[in-house]
């Protein structure tokens, strides 16, 4: 079955084969939606074609876009887990060809993602001006958001905004095309209903903002006071999105070293909410179990401090989960192919690729911790998670033409 959606400037006739009624969409076109069966197992996004006065595109239920919600407060690793999660899919991410060389869009050839950024609805003068940060909703248009992942979802092109980042104006939209996977990253992928119930999968990426800023070399007194400016408004709109998340990644000083303050070691741990449909929560040796694991030794290269693994379940903002945790630092990253081998659930399609994809990113930041290798189990469950969907859209429509 596909879903075709019919654009039009004027009412159609009523002559026509289409006479279901019209309903306005964007600007000052007008929108339809008709189901078609047929023979074919799968239907072509065409080319927006002109009939009865009319633009017509159809696209395949089964290949109608799948949603990921990425949340996280600036410079968190965001780019770092798109390039990880991209790579999964096969191919690099690039910005559009020919386009605004400041977009923050990234396109791969199974992906397409989508800075939120880009809803802003005041400029950074404007916001000065109103006394608002960015994370404060109402710099933001939650609407065109929802109306155009919406849209995207549905297989329909848009024209999105840009927020230029080098100059802080909007500059002219830019057209994005329906992919097989559209991911929306920025401070409010689950802050507003409408869009989060458009997603099929969402993660929040939890990392302190002064491990962050210092890591980028900014002073302690710029830290504190960039901390405390955005700490009301990241408080009430940002950290409260973690409840909505399937997933957590969360980014703690270590435990293995007492009173550490230099930040080198890491925390780090994957909370996986239960119950979710497509997604099975990773585990260590027995699912449901609590486990405490040191894998050093014969097997796996350990310098001070060492490593330390656990797992078991939990609750989490009200919500059933499972926690993996590691503490520590790899020292060889070929070795990490032991550690693959004792957990379950982790959606590979060959023993080590979870090795295989760190190797192949090891210049990536978190390469050696917790971080890289829960964001690269993250992506390979996404991927699952995107198989499942489509071979449950298929079936159903097989179903349905029984």
């Amino acid at each position: 079955m596909a879903v075709c959606t019919i654009y039009t400037a004027h009412s159609l006739n009523t002559t026509s084969q289409i006479t279901k009624p019209i309903k306005p969409h964007f600007g000052s076109h007008q929108k339809q939606q008709i189901f078609l069966f047929t023979t074919s197992k799968r239907i072509i996004t065409t080319t927006p074609s002109r009939a009865l006065g009319s633009d017509i595109s159809c696209v395949a239920e089964e290949q109608k876009t799948i949603v990921i919600g990425l949340a996280a407060d600036s410079g968190c690793g965001k780019s770092t887990f798109m390039r990880r999660l991209t790579s999964v899919f096969g191919g690099a991410a690039e910005p559009p060809k020919g386009g605004n060389p400041d977009s923050n869009t990234l396109i791969s050839d199974t992906t397409t993602v989508i800075c939120l950024d880009d809803y802003h609805s005041l400029d950074r003068t404007g916001r000065k001006k109103k006394g608002v940060t960015a994370l404060d909703p109402r710099a933001n248009d939650f609407d065109l958001m929802y109306e155009q992942v919406k849209a995207i979802k549905e297989g329909i092109a848009v024209e999105k905004p840009i927020y230029n980042h080098v100059s802080g104006l909007l500059d002219p939209p830019e057209l994005i095309q329906p992919p097989k996977i559209l991911v929306i990253e920025g401070l409010h992928p689950m802050y507003d209903s409408r869009v989060r119930d458009l997603l099929d999968f969402s993660i929040y990426l939890d990392i302190s903002n002064e491990r962050d800023m210092a890591e980028r070399g900014h002073s302690l007194e710029s830290i504190k006071a960039s901390i405390e400016a955005r700490k009301p408004d990241f408080d009430a709109y940002i950290d409260p999105q973690k409840a909505f998340a399937d997933a957590v990644i969360e980014v703690l000083p270590t435990q293995l070293i007492p009173d550490d303050n230099e930040g080198k070691v890491l925390r780090v741990r994957l909370i996986m909410k239960e119950g979710v449909k497509f997604f099975e929560p990773v585990y260590l040796f027995d699912e449901g179990s609590t486990i405490s694991w040191i894998p050093c030794g014969r097997k796996l290269t350990c310098s001070y401090p060492g490593i330390k693994f656990a797992y078991g379940p939990d609750s989490y903002k009200g919500h059933e989960v499972s926690v993996l945790e590691m503490d520590g630092q790899f020292d060889r990253l070929d070795e990490l192919i032991y550690v693959e081998s004792h957990l379950s659930n982790i959606s590979t399609k060959f023993y080590g690729e979870i090795t295989q994809q760190m190797l192949k990113h090891a210049d990536f930041p978190g390469s050696n911790n917790g971080t890289g290798l829960f964001q690269t189990i993250v992506g390979l469950k996404i991927r699952d998670l995107f198989e499942q969907i489509v071979t449950s859209r298929v079936g159903a429509l097989q179903s349905a033409k029984a």
